[in-house]
């Protein structure tokens, strides 16, 4: 399955030839929530810029409200911005929602018909994919998130790229487990476990975890950001008293489980320097786990759309036990690359992964830059 090597400018036109041919399938009143102005108008740069992984309203049109053609049209264009690993590993999370239902036993609501539901998956185009110089797309739902921008026809922004999983991992026929993101974590706790004791002590920030990632949904990462609590990483906050109760006792309770202080916060904040063992204080075959490691994150694109990173600068921050099946949080950072996962919750069996750019997230930077150069 793994595909041919496909350049900026080939993935920047079929995803525009998609993307475009999904716009004209629109009917009038889908139009309002899936077509929004190129990035540069006010307020769709506003809305743009907002990212979620909760299961609230991403902004956009979501599947169930399209017909079967044009849900076709959609997975499409995830498999044109996608490698061919990363669009596979998408289309389970989002089946991977009936899994979840049957876990909560298909109880819960969150205030609509079906809490957990894989028609709640939303499509937003920002401008005309063959008419505008600049314009991009964003596909998100529970525990979906992907932000893409072209420029001048060559795609020049991924991030923030988000996948998680919950729980994450099943039963499945055989005695075996399904495991979507099952590299993202072994692979981590290969490269921990190998480290030897003084590695170790380098590498390890705290002996427990936090309860999520802690950039959490901000658009920018900066320097001393802390871990956003569970009730602010939706879509505004619940009207509904029943639901932000629930919300605020789940991130409460997990809080307190975790017993961290203000100072653990502190010291798992994120730093432009980055915290723990570098990659150049490991060993050959350290640096291959680490190199397969990051290849979790920048492999959920086509190659030619991956950052040129030098592992000898990226960093392996851990906290939380380094124990397989127990809460444990990890990040990557190196230049222009963050990388992080938690997989605390639900005993130790929903896990978050996300991958930025700190420099050019939503492609801000380089937008700016554009914008100078043309006016």
């Amino acid at each position: 399955m793994r595909e041919a090597g496909r350049s900026r400018t080939e993935v920047a036109a079929q995803t525009s030839a998609v993307a475009a041919a999904w716009l004209r399938s629109l009917a009038d009143e889908q139009r309002a929530a899936g077509s929004w102005a190129a990035p540069g108008d006010a307020l769709a740069e506003e809305e743009r810029l907002r990212w979620f992984y909760t299961p609230t309203d991403h902004g956009g049109l979501p599947l169930g409200a399209q017909r079967p053609s044009q849900q076709r049209l959609v997975m499409r264009l995830l498999a044109a911005g996608l490698s061919a690993e990363g669009y596979v590993t998408v289309a389970t999370i989002i089946g991977w929602e009936n899994v979840l239902d049957l876990v909560e036993d298909f109880a819960l609501t969150w205030g609509r018909e079906r809490a957990r539901d894989p028609g709640l998956y939303y499509l937003r185009v920002f401008g005309d994919p063959l008419r505008d110089r600049v314009w991009g797309w964003r596909f998100g739902g529970h525990h979906v998130s992907l932000n893409n921008l072209v420029v001048d026809g060559e795609v020049r922004a991924v991030t923030p790229c988000f996948l998680g999983v919950d729980p994450a991992a099943g039963p499945a026929l055989g005695g075996t487990r399904i495991r979507p993101l099952a590299q993202v974590e072994d692979l981590a706790h290969e490269l921990v476990g190998s480290l030897d004791t003084d590695q170790r002590d380098r590498a390890l920030l705290l002996d427990r975890a936090p309860t999520d990632i802690v950039g959490g949904n901000r658009t920018r990462v900066a320097d001393g950001d802390r871990m956003i609590r569970l009730p602010d990483v939706w879509r505004g906050h619940f009207a509904d008293p029943a639901l932000a109760d629930l919300v605020t006792r789940v991130s409460d309770t997990a809080e307190a489980r975790a017993g961290l202080s203000d100072a653990d916060h502190e010291r798992l904040a994120l730093t432009d320097a980055p915290k723990g063992l570098a990659g150049c204080d490991l060993t050959a075959s350290q640096r291959e786990l680490l190199g397969a490691l990051v290849s979790t994150y920048t492999g959920r694109v086509p190659a030619a759309l991956a950052p040129d990173l030098r592992l000898d600068e990226v960093h392996l921050a851990w906290a939380g036990s380094t124990v397989a099946g127990e809460p444990h949080y990890y990040r990557l950072q190196g230049p222009r690359f963050l990388a992080e996962w938690d997989n605390t919750q639900r005993g130790a069996n929903h896990g978050h992964s996300v991958w930025r750019d700190p420099q050019n997230d939503f492609g801000l930077d380089l937008l700016a830059e554009h914008r100078s150069s043309h006016h």
